[in-house]
């Protein structure tokens, strides 16, 4: 079969590698001269299936007013006269209630787990390399009473079955020495030692080439205008390098996926949630981070990728802007100076935003559209890097006609014909 897929981030290549694994031919669509160079290219570096939750919660509406009043508040909301922001926030407010974050988490624990396992074996299969570590993620708490509410979030990690461990302040020291430095600036923390980290970009770029081998065609540097529909059918897609067709097409464009979605009467809720990253040069070894820590309180990522320190965060809701904002910075220079003093060059670091591509109930889209031979593999927010290969495998295998590994039916754009939408 030929399978056409719009978008070169991880989630096009992921895709692209597993059904041209499957035998099938594949050519992947993009605008960009190379794969991973928006979203992809310097998020936070977590594969991080054990912190697989929504942003929907029941105590969110009250966290993000007091988020956006914080001199280094993870939230930022930059009001326009847009309708489908205000729509998207709307819907994210109606999945804050205890029942429906149950579900949505429910719905991306499995995926995400699933996807950790294809990772692993991808690494056995063929020998991928992408500053990869396997050291676990530690959730750093810098108050006890963040150290005391981790009740509920211990009962969830328990109930699907999560590894972790409560760990005081010296534990926290003990997998971090970097840490001991300010023990005084935290009071504990959570861990999940099956969590691992790894250069997004790095993984991307390596795996486009070994689907080269396989015989993927790449065409870069092309505008993809829409997607022309006959019927019940997808007839082919306009792009700048003229028409091109398929036997089946894949949607994996990101925040951009619901633009490209809406000619054709799809409604897909995708919208983009901006995050913001430093990469700073290693100055100290001993000063830096082994693995991933969540500076919990400003809901910063801090991780180690090779000789680079990976600082990522913000959620800022400002449509489709990139603009890079040194307030935003502020906050990410912050964490990294307060927690690992000694370890990073910050005059040389590089700063970078990329647009999330954010569902308002959390879980992504995964699966069949109205028309027969269309297919969505979008809507990841913070977690495209975690699910990645997971969701390449599912829908390589929901093409192939075989039944994926995991249950993925609950991910269908489907789900948004309800209230909750």
């Amino acid at each position: 079969m030929k399978v056409l897929i719009l978008g070169s981030g991880v989630i096009g290549v992921t895709s692209a590698y597993y059904l041209a694994r499957a035998g099938h031919e594949v050519t992947v669509v993009d605008r960009q001269p190379e794969p991973a160079l928006e979203t992809s290219f310097a998020n936070a570096g977590e594969v991080s299936p054990g912190y697989s939750s929504p942003w929907a919660g029941p105590g969110v509406p009250v966290k993000a007013v007091k988020w956006l009043l914080m001199k280094h508040g993870p939230l930022v909301i930059r009001p326009k006269l847009d309708p489908v922001m205000w729509v998207w926030l709307l819907k994210m407010l109606r999945n804050c209630t205890s029942a429906r974050y149950a579900v949505n988490k429910s719905r991306m624990i499995p995926i995400a787990e699933y996807s950790r396992d294809c990772l692993r074996d991808l690494r056995r299969d063929i020998g991928i390399q992408y500053d990869e570590r396997a050291q676990g993620t530690l959730q750093l708490f810098r108050y006890q009473q963040q150290l005391d509410g981790t009740a509920e979030d211990i009962a969830v990690l328990k109930q699907y079955g999560v590894p972790f461990e409560v760990l005081s302040r010296e534990g926290c020291i003990a997998v971090e020495p970097a840490l001991a430095g300010v023990k005084e600036k935290f009071a504990g923390g959570l861990r999940l030692p099956q969590d691992e980290t790894g250069d997004c970009h790095m993984f991307t770029q390596a795996l486009a080439r070994h689907a080269e081998a396989l015989g993927v065609r790449f065409m870069f540097n092309t505008g993809i205008d829409r997607i022309v529909t006959d019927g019940a059918r997808v007839s082919g897609v306009a792009t700048s390098a003229g028409m091109l067709q398929a036997d089946s097409y894949v949607l994996a464009l990101g925040s951009y996926s619901s633009r490209m979605a809406a000619p054709l009467g799809i409604s897909l809720p995708v919208y983009p949630v901006k995050g913001y990253s430093i990469t700073v040069p290693i100055k100290d070894a001993s000063g830096a981070p082994e693995s991933t820590v969540m500076d919990e309180s400003y809901k910063v990522a801090i991780t180690r990728l090779g000789n680079r320190i990976r600082v990522g965060g913000t959620a800022e809701i400002s449509g489709f802007s990139t603009k890079l904002y040194d307030a935003r910075r502020a906050t990410l220079d912050h964490s990294l100076t307060d927690l690992f003093p000694r370890g990073g060059d910050l005059s040389k670091a590089t700063f970078w935003s990329g647009l999330r591509p954010m569902t308002p109930d959390g879980p992504p889209v995964i699966g069949p559209t109205p028309y027969a031979n269309l297919h969505l593999n979008t809507g990841h927010g913070t977690l495209g890097w975690t699910m990645s290969c997971g969701s390449g495998r599912v829908l390589a295998d929901m093409l192939s006609g075989k039944k994926p590994e995991v249950d993925v039916s609950a991910l269908n754009v489907d789900r948004y014909a309800h209230r909750f939408g």
